[in-house]
């Protein structure tokens, strides 16, 4: 396990939780260490880099042309400014003013999800105006159908956990009604594994984070249609300007994506489900405790380990624990951002089997100190990690 950095009074985490940007994301993998430092010295030519990207990222996806940015999420906001104002140069300066432009894009209400920041301020940072559909658990293709107009740009579907997963459009019934109004689709698709899917089901620009499951520096992947991954990449001359994306981020995700095409994926997902197992193994005697597999929720080839607390309701929360584990030496942070708030999760992906085995002693003891008397325990908890918003910079969690 990796140690504090040197004078900076960083705590040693243990990242259960999965790809977190709260937590760095992943950890870089050595391909992407390498081609970073490799052209860190170097002085390029920014456009010739990204033609070797585009060249990567379609090698990857199947897209016709790609782009780096600076993060899945200012890819939303390049991707809605490049369907208002296409490689239009004036129009491009002068964003976030769409007067005159088709400024609307549709989302279902089920997709205007939080992720730390939200889709729609997303969508809004370019300029357009958000135009959402049905309700929070249900949008059908009449509603869709209904929406575009004479103002629609663009439509935007979100392919995530924390998305409502029932009663969305599915994406291809989404890609044909919005292709008949000629009206480009949009999937924000930062976290999945797929590459190629979205594309193949009819989209026109997908949006990868680079440093999730691909294990690159902090960047954005725009993957589609030429002419529209043109246009994001001119959002350079305008909004765009504030997404920049280092040389070295972009060489990073051209090693990254190569990396991927040529991985065996089987003997990795293999590994994270054995991982689970173990902790599944070792936790379901703990008292307190319900423990069983959990499923990717997008079907991404990934098996969590779902940990319902205090099935009875007498004892300790999920909260409690997350924050008994968060606390300690070294922090340990878990998935607790789901719906029931009496259940977390591990995540396999970012942790080794000698960190599952400290998780999983550092469960079993904080539920041991739990039973002895609840109140107390609670009591002696610090705020939740998510809590730093009200001190920051002047202390918090982790902070001593």
């Amino acid at each position: 396990m990796n140690r504090p950095l040197s004078g900076l009074g960083l705590r040693q985490v243990i990242n259960a939780a999965g790809t977190m940007t709260s937590l760095g994301a992943a950890a870089a993998n050595e391909d992407a260490i390498r081609a970073a430092s490799e052209i860190l010295p170097r002085h390029v030519e920014m456009p010739d880099l990204q033609r070797a990207a585009s060249r990567a990222i379609a090698a990857a996806t199947g897209s016709e042309a790609g782009c780096v940015t600076a993060c899945a999420a200012s890819g939303i906001t390049l991707a809605v400014a490049a369907c208002m104002t296409g490689d239009d140069l004036a129009r491009i300066e002068r964003l976030p003013d769409t007067d005159g432009l088709r400024d609307e894009t549709v989302l279902m209400k089920g997709h205007d999800c939080h992720f730390s920041g939200g889709i729609g301020q997303m969508i809004r940072l370019s300029g357009a105006r958000v135009r959402e559909i049905g309700s929070v658990n249900r949008a059908t293709a009449y509603q869709l159908e209904g929406a575009l107009g004479e103002r629609t740009a663009a439509a935007l579907y979100v392919v995530s956990h924390q998305t409502a997963q029932v009663g969305m459009i599915p994406l291809a019934t989404f890609c044909e009604t919005c292709h008949r109004h000629d009206i480009p689709v949009i999937v924000d698709a930062a976290a999945e594994y797929d590459l190629r899917g979205f594309l193949a089901a009819g989209a026109d620009l997908v949006l990868y984070s680079a440093h999730k499951v691909l294990g690159g520096l902090t960047a954005g992947i725009i993957a589609g249609r030429k002419e529209l991954v043109r246009a994001c990449y001119l959002q350079e001359l305008g909004i765009g300007r504030a997404m920049k994306v280092g040389k070295e981020a972009i060489a990073a995700t051209i090693a990254v994506l190569e990396r991927w095409e040529r991985g065996d994926r089987a003997a990795v997902e293999s590994a994270e489900r054995e991982r689970a197992e173990l902790a599944i193994e070792r936790l379901k005697p703990i008292p307190g405790l319900a423990v069983g597999p959990e499923p990717d929720p997008t079907g991404n080839p990934v098996t969590r380990v779902r940990i319902r607390v205090d099935a009875d309701g007498t004892g300790p929360d999920a909260a409690d624990l997350a924050r008994a584990l968060a606390a300690d030496e070294p922090a340990i942070h878990v998935r607790e951002h789901d719906s029931d708030p009496r259940s977390l999760q591990l995540d396999p992906c970012n942790l080794s089997d000698e960190e599952m085995r400290v998780v999983c002693d550092r469960i079993a003891a904080a539920m041991q100190r739990a039973s002895r008397d609840t109140e107390t325990f609670r009591a002696s908890l610090p705020a939740a990690f998510g809590d730093w918003t009200a001190t920051w910079p002047d202390g918090g969690p982790g902070q001593r």
